[in-house]
């Protein structure tokens, strides 16, 4: 038992339930509207699978685009498998959901992005032998964020005024 709540693990898990939500709706039913998904993810993830020559030319990590063209989105427990076509060339690829960087609907500007510890491109996923399992990472704390465009030429905002709510009424 430990001494403190690790909310930094918790609210991965809950940001990665929430991609899984939505890509089982996806499997289900199709992309609503005019949503559409960049997701980048660690290519040298131990589960994740993509072809050769794409683990060639995309070493460390890629962003796939998930809009327009895709086939075969197959959602499971640890992660999602989807065909995307790469310049004419249908490829299948099997994205672990631990493997996520980023993931990004810009059609209603949301976005979440997983925060890598230190020492999590040192972890090379070798088995404790004595716990029959992998090492556990550290995380930080998970930061979501929101796509937002803005104006550098604002001007600064003025600081907030206590306003009652008697004027308000009638």
């Amino acid at each position: 038992m430990s001494d403190t709540i690790d909310y930094g693990n918790l609210m991965h898990d809950a940001m990665r339930s929430l991609i899984k939500r939505v890509l089982t709706d996806v499997q289900a039913n199709g992309l609503p509207g005019s949503h559409h998904f960049f997701i980048t993810f660690r290519t040298t993830h131990p589960d994740a699978e993509l072809a050769d020559w794409l683990s060639d030319r995309y070493p460390e990590e890629m962003t796939v685009v998930m809009q327009h063209w895709y086939d075969r989105l197959e959602v499971g427990e640890d992660g999602f498998g989807i065909r995307l076509n790469f310049g004419d060339a249908p490829e299948p690829l099997f994205v672990p959901y631990d493997s996520i960087k980023t993931f990004v609907d810009p059609s209603v500007e949301f976005g979440l992005r997983f925060e890598a510890a230190e020492n999590d491109e040192d972890f090379d996923g070798e088995i404790d032998e004595e716990r029959g399992e992998n090492e556990p990472v550290q995380m930080p704390e998970p930061k979501p964020f929101v796509v937002e465009e803005s104006d550098p030429d604002d001007e600064p905002s003025k600081p907030a005024e206590v306003v009652s709510l008697d004027s308000f009424r009638k």
